[in-house]
């Protein structure tokens, strides 16, 4: 798993793109771009609660200190650490 733990630092916007229904759950971080692939489908906020819990274990904190602030319904959302 890529390791993001030096931005978790309270008050950091992380913007990420994400790829529902992937053949498994990973993080990639490549030219400055935070990409999210999970396999669940993007129904009920199914998607949006997987790429949470993968994002709070990539930087090392709880789940309750991300804030999803932007892209509730989109492929690019923006987090921020609480």
């Amino acid at each position: 798993m890529t390791d993001l733990t030096h931005l978790a630092v309270p008050g950091t916007e992380i913007a990420v793109r994400v790829t529902p229904r992937a053949s498994r759950d990973r993080i990639l971080a490549e030219e400055g771009q935070i990409r999210v692939y999970v396999t669940v489908v993007p129904e009920d906020g199914k998607a949006n609660a997987a790429v949470t819990k993968l994002l709070a274990k990539a930087l090392g904190v709880p789940k309750s200190r991300l804030d999803l602030v932007r892209g509730q319904t989109a492929r690019d959302k923006l987090f921020r650490v609480l």
